[in-house]
């Protein structure tokens, strides 16, 4: 596998998974847009919030929880082409309004735990990436089940904007994420892709 350093933006996936649609129900035709995206809804995971493999996840003051995010995220060689895949942990604040921008929830300190290495990866539908929480399985997530599977979902954004060497595109997460406190041990594995470990800390007062 070869080496991998982050050399770009983070771009995080929202409404990707079939089990966010189902979790919001008839939610999604309320108001103020009435009806499921139409075009893939992006967030940005800024440099701040990077966290390589065996650094501590750090929970914000005043937080006891925060959601496991286990995905995969593809590493772009040029526009348009895809380098290899890495695997991703991002770290949220438990929130329920998918109405405003939770740059507050997804933004702190160290809440993306990214994979020191990146790898081809033949088909991510096929693969089954497992969360263990202290050493316990918590969830299995497939890639079988997205609205706009990768080629898609990178042709799609790619209509809007360019992708450039180095930056990183996340698939999404299931609606159903593991919630961890401090104490706990984190790790993210999948077929090719190795291990990805993370601590879990409180922010120091």
């Amino acid at each position: 596998m070869s080496p991998f350093r982050p050399a770009g933006a983070v771009y995080g996936t929202l409404m990707n998974f079939r089990s966010e649609h189902e979790a919001l129900g008839a939610r999604m035709h309320e108001a103020p847009y009435k009806a499921p995206p139409k075009a893939p809804v992006l967030y940005v995971k800024p440099a701040n919030t990077w966290c390589a493999p065996g650094e501590a996840i750090v929970i914000p003051q005043g937080v006891e929880e925060v959601e496991v995010g286990a995905t995969l995220a593809m590493v772009m060689a040029a526009p348009g082409v895809v380098g290899g895949w890495v695997l991703v942990n991002d770290v949220s604040l438990p929130h329920a309004s998918f109405f405003r921008p939770a740059v507050k929830q997804r933004c702190f300190d160290r809440s993306l735990g990214l994979g020191e290495t990146a790898a081809p990866v033949d088909d991510p539908a096929a693969l089954a990436l497992e969360v263990r929480v202290n050493g316990e399985l918590r969830q299995t997530v497939r890639f079988d089940a997205l609205v706009r599977p990768p080629a898609q979902l990178l042709a799609d954004v790619s209509e809007f904007m360019t992708l450039g060497e180095g930056e990183l595109l996340m698939l999404g997460c299931e609606a159903q994420r593991p919630r961890v406190r401090a104490g706990d041990t984190v790790e993210l594995s999948a077929p090719g892709l190795g291990v990805l470990r993370h601590t879990v800390e409180q922010e120091a007062a």
